[in-house]
C-alpha cells in the first residue's frame, strides 16, 4: 500500500491567516499541521507517500518535507491545480499508485488515541475493497455520514441537512488498487467536485466497503476553521505537557518504526536545539 497526503485547497475558512500561507503549513502548537496526518500514514507502516498541494504552496511544502529521506520515507510531490474534491486526489495520484492499494489522508485532520495504530495497520493490509473509520460527532452535517439499516451499512451521505446518524467518516480512507480508475469514472457533484462519498458508494454497491467504528477512545480533530485550529493546538499542548509524549512527530515515529537510527534522531534534536520540540526529541534518546 502507498500513501497519498492531500494538502490542497485554499483554506478559505481560515482567511486572512491563509492569504499568503497554505493552511497545512500553519502551526498546530509546536508543529506544522501537515505533520499530524503525515505521521498517521507513517504509523500505518507506509513509507512511499505522494503529497498533493496547490501550485501556490508547492515550493513551501517541498521545503518543509523534502524527499522524506531524513525520516526514512520516499516522498513524491504533485499539484492539484484546481480544488476539484477529495476523490480528485486519487485521479492525480494514478501514475504514482500504478494500481497499488492506497491510504488517502486529508492534510487538516488529526487522529490520536487508543487502538488507532492497530486499526491503521489493519487498514494498510487491505488488498480488496475499501475501508473507513466511523466516529460519533456532535455535528455530523459537516462531514460524510454513514447511514445504517440495523447492522447493515446502506449509504454514505455527504454533508446531509438531516444526518441519518451521528457517525461521521474522518479524513482517512483505505482503497484497493482500483481507486484511481474509479475516481476517473466519477461525475462531478452539484458543487462541481469529485466527492469521496461517491467513491465510497461505488464500493458499497458491490458490498466491498467495510467500517471500523470508534467510540470514546479516539480523538479526531478537524483543523479547518479558526476555532478548530485553536482547539487542536490546545489539545496537543495539554496532552504533551501532561504525558510528556510527543504527538505527530515524524522523527519519533520514524525512529520507533526502525526507519532511522539514534544518530539521525540526535541530528534532528540538534537541528531543533533551543526549542521544546528539540528537547523532546533529545529526551527520547535519554529515556527510550
Amino acid at each position: 500500500m502507498r500513501g497519498v497526503l492531500l494538502a490542497g485547497g485554499f483554506g478559505s475558512r481560515l482567511r486572512p491567516a491563509t492569504t499568503a500561507v497554505s493552511k497545512q503549513l500553519l502551526p498546530v502548537y509546536d508543529k506544522p499541521m501537515l505533520y499530524y496526518p503525515l505521521t498517521t500514514l507513517m504509523l500505518a507502516g507506509l513509507r512511499e507517500i505522494l503529497v498533493i498541494t496547490t501550485p501556490q504552496a508547492s515550493a513551501s511544502v517541498q521545503a518543509l518535507l523534502g524527499d522524506g529521506e531524513c525520516w526514512g520515507l520516499r516522498l513524491s510531490h504533485a499539484v492539484q491545480p484546481v480544488p476539484l474534491g477529495i476523490a480528485d486526489a486519487l485521479r492525480i495520484a494514478g501514475p504514482f499508485l500504478q494500481g497499488a492499494p492506497v491510504a488517502l489522508a486529508l492534510g487538516d485532520n488529526l487522529l490520536h488515541g487508543a487502538g488507532l495504530v492497530e486499526a491503521l495497520v489493519a487498514g494498510a493490509a487491505l488488498r480488496a475493497g475499501a475501508h473507513v473509520f466511523a466516529v460519533p460527532v456532535a455535528d455530523p452535517s459537516a462531514y460524510g455520514v454513514l447511514a445504517w439499516d440495523g447492522p447493515r451499512l446502506v449509504d454514505v451521505v455527504e454533508k446531509p441537512l438531516v444526518p441519518p446518524s451521528r457517525e461521521a467518516v474522518p479524513g482517512l480512507y483505505f482503497f484497493d488498487g482500483s481507486a484511481a480508475e474509479r475516481a476517473e469514472a466519477l461525475a462531478p457533484s452539484a458543487r462541481g467536485e469529485l466527492e469521496i462519498t461517491d467513491l465510497q458508494r461505488s464500493y458499497l454497491r458491490e458490498g466491498a466497503l467495510t467500517v471500523r467504528r470508534f467510540g470514546r477512545g479516539l480523538a479526531w480533530l478537524d483543523m479547518g476553521t479558526p476555532e478548530r485550529l485553536w482547539e487542536a493546538a490546545g489539545w496537543v499542548r495539554s496532552m504533551q505537557a501532561r504525558q510528556g509524549l510527543l504527538i505527530g512527530s515524524p522523527e519519533e515515529v520514524a525512529w520507533r518504526q526502525g526507519w532511522i537510527g539514534p544518530d539521525a534522531l540526535l541530528q534532528a534534536a540538534t537541528r531543533h536545539a533551543g526549542t521544546t520540540y528539540g528537547e523532546a526529541l533529545a529526551a527520547l534518546l535519554e529515556g527510550g
